[in-house]
């Protein structure tokens, strides 16, 4: 499987779940069950490769705009549904974290910005076809630390400041 055809397994399975999180990964996982073990690894792969990447202080401070706060386990759970949400917001928010404002175009709290699900979607597939847990992916970890300069999430001064548009639009109401 190429980056291609993982993008169009991401954006296929979103539009058909009308971008819900959940949804989504129920019929990523009714897709990749259709593949064989080895295409199921190779898009886990790009799955891993691509959390890992969105794993830097910048795109942790966008979620807790977002989010109005973002935990360990939140911003976790907020890089599967960044990954989810296809190749234009992925890249878009790894080259701007504060172009989510114009990117993502309805954010409800409530569901939006959790994506726990679609992170075990290619495991559970590959459990389904093969009766085993997945073996290791061969890629390297994420880092310690995120990437980048840390940020205070509890500042809303400096998140005002980092974040501008998203601030504007998706920021606690005075």
């Amino acid at each position: 499987m190429d980056e291609t055809e993982f993008w169009e397994l991401i954006d296929s399975t979103r539009a058909a779940a009308d971008g819900d999180p959940e949804d989504h990964a129920d019929l990523l996982v009714e897709r990749l069950v259709q593949l064989d073990p080895d295409s199921v690894l190779d898009f886990a792969r790009h799955f891993e490769a691509r959390y890992n990447r969105a794993y830097r202080w910048d795109l942790w401070g966008a979620a807790a705009v977002l989010l109005d706060g973002a935990s360990d386990d939140a911003f976790d759970y907020f890089r599967c549904w960044l990954i989810g949400q296809g190749r234009e917001v992925f890249e878009g928010a790894l080259h701007e974290p504060d172009s989510l404002a114009e990117l993502v175009q309805d954010f409800d709290d409530e569901i939006d910005g959790d994506g726990e699900e679609l992170g075990f979607a290619a495991d559970e597939a590959y459990e389904q076809l093969t009766g085993v847990v997945a073996p290791d992916l061969g890629i390297p970890p994420a880092p310690a630390e995120p990437q980048g300069t840390p940020i205070d999430f509890e500042d809303e001064s400096a998140l005002a400041r980092y974040y501008p548009r998203l601030w504007d639009r998706f920021g606690p109401a005075d």
